[in-house]
């Protein structure tokens, strides 16, 4: 337990839930990555603009959080590439398969008491 960090977790917990209730009340769509990924690629621009900026947010968010905090992420990925994107693969097959990932059902769902999400 050498990289337990409650606080952090506590807010980082607070700021997903408050951008999951921003998402539902200003948009009607549930905050489910897989979901929001998938309507970007294969959803007209227009209809799906909203989710290219959540996903640039996504990406914007991780790198003001390196510029801010230098040195404290640091990520090793020791697998092949050829690994890596058949578990990318797996990851898509899963979650459509499950109807979603677990950010939309885990977070979202359970919140809404879905009996999907919560079996």
């Amino acid at each position: 337990m050498n990289n337990f960090t409650p606080i952090s977790a506590i807010i980082g917990g607070i700021l997903i839930g408050i951008a999951a209730v921003i998402l539902l009340l200003f948009n009607g769509k549930i905050l489910g990555v897989s979901g929001i990924v998938s309507r970007a690629i294969f959803k007209p621009i227009l209809q799906s603009i909203w989710s290219w900026v959540f996903l640039l947010g996504l990406i914007l968010g991780a790198a003001v959080y390196r510029f801010i905090f230098p040195g404290q992420l640091i990520i090793a990925i020791e697998a092949s590439l050829p690994v890596l994107i058949l578990a990318g693969l797996l990851v898509g097959f899963g979650t459509r398969l499950g109807s979603g990932c677990t950010s939309g059902h885990g977070i979202c769902g359970i919140a809404r008491f879905s009996k999907r999400s919560i079996v």
